[in-house]
């Protein structure tokens, strides 16, 4: 049966979904690449709340999400960006999430790395945020998840130059336990975070960016790069000291920045593995079979994904959560589509069209039938009839 689906220009094209899914099967960690996938939250949809009021999270769903992640052997990648991290989701919110669900991946083996930010603090000078990244980097610890640097917006307001990123992340990689991830977000995903580095000039701020992690190479486990930018990460990823993984967080280039070439290749940690998760994960594990024609077979099932995810993170970037949460609600991972905040209203009905299109396209829905019934409960909301 046909559905009948808005276009940009406020007209209805015909669409046909599929019957029948991607048969995709759990399967166990793989062994060529690590790959984390940035997991959203699920909001209580009954919780009487604003879009100023702290995050009103549903726990139950949340964490039965990730265990679905955990199933296919991704890790997580928790309370980052994808979590609605300063977009909805406060530090008091975050820190509950990460409790939850690091005690979570103890009981069920799973992997897991969770956000160290300040966004307890709005603005302050260097002490402070330095103050407010440690105690971020405590519980994160205190929780045994594996600790990722996040870019701090507090930090791109308050510092003066160069000296001042090598100065705040020097003292924490020294504390830091563990190896930790650093993670260069770029403005397309924050415009808060223009300059990170001590400067607009990307070669600048790589060169800075380097020197922190020469400064302290036994305390960075690897790095994650979004930046949309292929050809800058591969440049970047051939000068990190010996040991130091790349973690792709190019949601445009990931299949080729995946499968890398001969002098290398990235890791990945991603928030378009929250929707592909099952598709990624048996792409994943093509290429551990190391067969000369593993890399083609990876390519095959993870470049018809680009578009989607395009699509997803098209400007303004940053909303790009909003299509993530529909597509989960659309393939049954919760019962409703609402996000703490109100970002359920971030996007348009002709985006959310496509969004369903592109991802029923590919098989995505473990239901399709109970995706295309929810796609028309959402048009019919939006006042498009029969």
């Amino acid at each position: 049966m046909s559905i009948r689906l808005p276009a940009p220009d406020g007209s209805l094209r015909t669409y046909e979904p599929r019957a029948e899914p991607l048969s995709l099967t759990p399967g166990a960690p793989f062994t060529s690449r690590t790959v984390f996938s940035a997991a959203h939250v699920v909001a209580d949809p009954y919780a009487d709340t604003t879009p100023d009021s702290p995050a009103a999270v549903d726990w139950d769903a949340t964490l039965a999400f990730r265990r679905h992640l955990w199933s296919h052997g991704l890790g997580v990648a928790e309370a980052m960006d994808t979590a609605q991290r300063g977009m909805g989701l406060d530090w008091a919110g975050a820190a509950e999430l990460i409790r939850r669900s690091a005690a979570e991946a103890k009981t069920v083996g799973g992997r897991i790395a969770c956000g160290v930010g300040t966004d307890q603090l709005a603005s302050g000078a260097l002490a402070e945020v330095r103050a407010a990244y440690e105690e971020q980097l405590a519980l994160v610890e205190e929780s045994g998840a594996q600790a990722i640097l996040m870019a701090s917006r507090a930090l791109a307001a308050a510092a003066r130059g160069p000296e001042d990123y090598l100065e705040v992340y020097g003292h924490l990689l020294r504390q830091a336990a563990e190896p930790v991830i650093l993670h260069w977000l770029g403005p397309m995903f924050d415009p808060a975070l223009e300059g990170y580095w001590g400067s607009s000039d990307l070669d600048a701020a790589t060169d800075t960016f380097l020197e922190v992690i020469a400064a302290h190479p036994d305390k960075v486990d690897g790095i994650k790069v979004s930046l949309l930018d292929a050809r800058r990460e591969v440049d970047l990823r051939r000068r990190l000291p010996q040991g130091v993984r790349c973690y792709t967080g190019d949601d445009f280039h990931y299949p080729e920045l995946i499968a890398g070439d001969d002098q290398g290749f990235s890791h990945a940690l991603l928030g378009i593995f929250d929707p592909l998760g099952p598709l990624a994960a048996e792409a994943v594990r093509v290429l551990d079979t190391g067969t000369p024609d593993s890399t083609d077979g990876f390519r095959a099932l993870l470049d018809p994904t680009v578009e989607l995810s395009r699509h997803l993170f098209r400007a303004p970037t940053r909303f790009y959560k909003t299509g993530v949460v529909f597509l989960a609600w659309l393939a049954g991972h919760q019962s409703h589509f609402t996000m703490v905040g109100g970002l359920q209203s971030a996007r348009s009905l002709p985006h959310f069209a496509r969004a369903y299109e592109l991802a029923d396209g590919l098989g995505l829905f473990p239901d399709p039938k109970l995706a295309e019934e929810r796609m028309r409960t959402l048009l019919h909301l939006y006042g498009v009839t029969p």
